[in-house]
């Protein structure tokens, strides 16, 4: 008898596992509380990742495969890996034990060490079959060089997979493999968005089973009025909507974003990709299908920069994990110990661009990159927050959040905590980049023009307090000394009421 374990974001059915069906096999999913409780989630992500899970146990057991699915509150729940795996393996009698590579360090560590202490039973661990590239092909590419690129890790996967290439196999499309200059455009009035497709569900019985159980967790739902898609098939038909609806408009407004709603033209794909319920190559061949039969009304600006997305900067952040990790969730290049607001946890802030991404973060479990990079990761960085702080906010506040991706973008891209191993610069700007790519400045009680002042934006004094304290560390990189010019060409009063404001401001962020 053997025990397969199928973790709550390896969903993939497509998987070899899967295309025999065996009775001395028996696949083993657990909901548990060492895994709704090691971050405080979202209410949203986690009946999200409990309702993906049961579907898919149905799935199996619908293609005849022998299925142990133990719910959150079985009275014979263990509520830890390691515990319901000692009871299951010998329950079954099993002989055998086999488990898929886990995407994230500590549950790969756990797995190991459980492996090692099993007497008479063998195990094997197989991989998910998702990815396009293994855990160490970053790592592989770039040895013995100083930095990581992310373009030459693209170029490479675009000629892998022979995605987007001339005949010859070798040449990009257009004779350019990236158009993101081409994808930074702001939101204009007249540009229609398209209604996000809904997927109501009464998920009524798994909430109530989380706050039974007494699961502490973070945001909002109408648990009647579950609005994320958990199948295979709804994800299937979420990506249609995206290739219809968004794709054409996708590339430019990819960067903008808006008061009037809150999808704009992103495609929702990332929960799904992530749990493993869609297949990266999938969702990149249906985008170069759709935009074959479609060049009229889709640029080829907004395609590459969605396949830049998937095959090369998600799968370049998993590389980067995996080549780093575990010193990597320790890192903070700028040494920053401040708190996290408390109003992250609740939106409560009179800054219009903050209040609406956090709003939005905790009513729908979900904001897109620029939102996430330069509104709540900007004003973060700005402020000096541990590192830790906004790791914790990030991989609990997003229904995509799994920590392979999380710490990468939020230690690295975001927070620049890394020095550099993501990100060639810290991501940090004034309120002139808010307004340009936003409509939010217009209704802020804080003025974008201001420094200091009572209403003076405080992403202002910040942005120069940031550059003027690390300069020791920043000057010299290539990409900011444009900056300490502008700020060496300030008149010396100047200068100092706006460190005075920024001083202010981090010594009372609460009322902001």
């Amino acid at each position: 008898m053997t025990i397969r374990l199928v973790l709550g974001d390896q969903l993939h059915i497509g998987h070899s596992w899967y295309q025999e069906r065996r009775e001395d096999v028996v696949y083993v999913l657990l909901e548990l509380r060492s895994e709704t409780d090691y971050a405080r989630h979202h209410i949203q992500k986690v009946i999200g990742f409990f309702l993906a899970m049961r579907h898919f146990a149905e799935a199996l057991q619908t293609a005849g495969h022998r299925v142990h699915y133990l719910r959150l509150d079985d009275p014979a729940n263990r509520q830890s890996l390691e515990g319901n795996l000692e009871w299951l393996l010998q329950d079954y009698r099993a002989t055998h034990f086999e488990y898929l590579l886990p995407d994230e360090w500590r549950v790969d560590e756990a797995l190991r060490a459980f492996c090692l202490r099993l007497a008479g039973i063998s195990c094997a661990a197989r991989d998910t079959e998702h990815f396009l590239a293994d855990r160490e092909a970053v790592k592989r590419q770039f040895s013995g060089k100083k930095t990581y690129l992310m373009e030459a890790f693209y170029r490479k996967m675009r000629e892998k997979h022979q995605i987007l290439l001339e005949p010859d196999g070798k040449t990009p499309l257009f004779g350019r493999w990236n158009f993101d200059a081409e994808n930074r455009k702001k939101l204009p009035k007249q540009v229609a968005i398209p209604p996000a497709t809904p997927f109501f569900r009464d998920a009524t019985e798994v909430a109530e089973m989380i706050r039974n159980a007494g699961v502490q967790t973070i945001g909002r739902v109408d648990a009647r009025r579950f609005d994320w898609p958990v199948t295979r098939e709804e994800n299937l038909r979420l990506l249609q909507d995206f290739l219809r609806f968004r794709l054409g408009n996708f590339g430019d407004y990819q960067d903008a974003m808006t008061g009037r709603d809150w999808l704009l033209f992103h495609s929702r794909l990332s929960f799904a990709l992530n749990i493993k319920l869609l297949h990266p190559l999938e969702v990149v061949q249906a985008a170069v299908a759709y935009w074959r039969q479609r060049q009229d009304v889709v640029p080829y600006a907004s395609l590459e920069g969605f396949v830049r997305q998937i095959i090369g900067w998600r799968e370049y952040m998993r590389g980067i994990y995996w080549a780093e990790m575990p010193a990597y969730r320790a890192l903070n290049y700028f040494g920053h110990e401040a708190a996290l607001p408390a109003w992250y946890w609740t939106g409560e802030t009179d800054m219009a661009c903050l209040r609406q991404a956090i709003q939005q973060s905790l009513d729908r479990a979900y904001a897109h990159h620029i939102q996430r990079l330069m509104l709540t990761g900007n004003f973060a960085l700005l402020l000096g927050v541990h590192p830790d702080e906004v790791d914790a906010w990030y991989l609990g506040v997003y229904m995509d959040a799994v920590e392979w991706v999380e710490i990468t973008n939020t230690r690295g891209m975001s927070q620049f905590a890394d020095g550099g191993i993501v990100g060639t610069k810290p991501y940090v700007s004034s309120a002139n980049y808010i307004h340009k790519m936003s409509d939010h400045c217009a209704g802020c009680r804080y003025d974008r023009s201001l420094r200091h002042g009572p209403n003076a934006c405080p992403f202002n004094s910040l942005y120069w307090d940031f550059h003027h304290r690390h300069r020791e560390k920043l000057e010299r990189n290539p990409r900011i000394g444009m900056v300490y010019k502008v700020w060496d060409a300030m008149d010396a009063g100047e200068q100092q009421q706006t460190l005075a404001a920024a001083a202010a401001i981090k010594n009372n962020y609460e009322a902001l």
